[in-house]
């Protein structure tokens, strides 16, 4: 596995600034990856739902046991980075993806609820240490002051897999209309297990064909020559500094937490919610269509934002995004019919810029604990787990429609931590 060592610093003085443009193209593939293999399970969810005849909170296990991962297994996988580095922990990462996407053939082959939750917790836990190396690495891969904008640039290339996934998965896994559960309930137990054989084996070639990708995307990582960021040789001081004294980060834990967590739990729903009678009344296959709108907003959002958050502040920039997303959510609760379709649609253009903002304020002036700190904010998007089944519990006591009330929420914590919450401890002591 070949590497290029360069110097975790940004070094200012005669020395040209090399040119990471490669090695950020082929990792950056990773980031499409990802972004593909987490909206795919806003398909997953009518699915399920339809086939086991779940409820919202029920269905809504497959994001628990989903976005759990990032809470079990980011510090185990921060702790492989320490010991094999950045690299190899993706090319690892990436077999455990593989070997979680073909767990979906006997999932589908027994029509096992649970061992579909078990194939999404292994393909995540490899999404997890994809995530736990290759954030920082692109974080650290350039000049610190323009680490938000080239983590956002990378992660509108994981928008642009959010974005496709809704279309494919709806063609491929939704092709069948489902039974309504009254359907349901009147077959007999034979007929009942037929049919959800039928159903569940929609998802066997899909998976199928991810895993062999992610089997290809692990060879050529592999055997790329990345440059090499020295784990232990990143920028500042180590002295007896630890990640709890720097607010900026445990703050901003809670808002990848509250912006995983909205941002998830909406587009979990979405299928469902275009499908009310008060907003578009539209069958599963043609919603999941609508579904690519609120992840390609986010990717149109990222791939502007880039350039925008090299000239304006990023604090800034994210109360904005914030503020605007909160009132599109909130837009969409009162309102009915496709306004307050499009509304929450709209809701994606403005989470663009959030993920990588946060988790660039929050690793700011770091120094060496930036690999500890990397794991925390990862972990923290266990958010994603457990905001959508709170949702779920809601929806089923009150309605969908008013229950996003919870993402609303996380977006006011947002704007606290864009405005105050966000600043470092150079900030702070300076203005103190």
């Amino acid at each position: 596995m070949g590497t290029q060592p360069i110097a975790a610093t940004s070094n200012v003085g005669a020395a040209a600034t090399p040119n990471y443009s490669k090695p950020l193209a082929i990792v950056t593939s990773l980031f499409f990856m990802w972004g593909f293999l987490t909206c795919l399970n806003d398909i997953l969810i009518p699915h399920l739902k339809s086939i086991f005849d779940l409820s919202y909170a029920k269905v809504m296990l497959v994001q628990l046991a989903f976005f759990s991962a990032y809470f079990l297994f980011s510090v185990p996988w921060s702790k492989i980075v320490n010991t094999i580095g950045y690299q190899t922990t993706m090319v690892v990462g990436l077999l455990t993806m593989a070997v979680g996407a073909f767990l979906f053939i006997p999932a589908a082959s027994v029509v096992s609820y649970p061992l579909f939750l078990g194939a999404l917790l292994v393909l995540a836990a490899g999404i997890t240490g994809l995530q736990v190396s290759a954030n920082p690495y692109v974080d650290l891969l350039g000049k610190p002051e323009t680490a938000s904008s080239r983590l956002d640039l990378t992660q509108a290339f994981n928008s642009l897999g959010t974005t496709i996934a809704p279309k494919v998965g709806g063609l491929l896994i939704l092709g069948a209309a489902p039974f309504a559960a009254e359907e349901l309930r009147k077959l007999s137990p034979d007929a009942l297990h037929l049919y959800r054989l039928q159903q569940a084996a929609s998802v066997k070639i899909p998976y199928t064909v991810i895993g062999i990708a992610l089997l290809l995307l692990a060879l050529l990582i592999g055997f790329s020559k990345l440059p090499k960021v020295e784990t232990d040789a990143v920028r500042g001081p180590k002295g007896n500094d630890s990640i709890w004294q720097h607010p900026n980060l445990v703050f901003g834990a809670i808002g990848i937490f509250a912006y995983v967590g909205a941002e998830v739990s909406i587009g979990s729903f979405l299928v469902n919610y275009f499908g009310l009678p008060e907003i578009a009344n539209l069958p599963a296959k043609t919603a999941a269509g609508y579904v690519s709108f609120y992840w390609g907003g986010a990717m149109i959002g990222r791939f502007s934002g880039a350039p925008l958050l090299e000239r304006f502040r990023p604090g800034y920039l994210l109360a904005i995004c914030a503020v605007v997303a909160g009132a599109l959510v909130t837009a969409s609760m009162v309102l009915t019919g496709h306004i307050a379709m499009w509304a929450i649609l709209a809701v994606g253009l403005f989470n663009s810029i959030m993920f990588p903002t946060i988790f660039s304020l929050g690793e700011a002036e770091l120094g060496s604990l930036s690999g500890t700190g990397s794991g925390l904010l990862n972990m923290a998007i266990v958010g994603g787990a457990i905001i959508p089944v709170i949702q779920g519990f809601i929806a089923d006591h009150v309605g969908l429609h008013h229950a996003f009330l919870l993402p609303l929420a996380c977006y006011l914590y947002i704007i606290f931590y864009a405005l105050k919450g966000s600043k470092p401890n150079s900030e702070r002591y300076a203005n103190a």
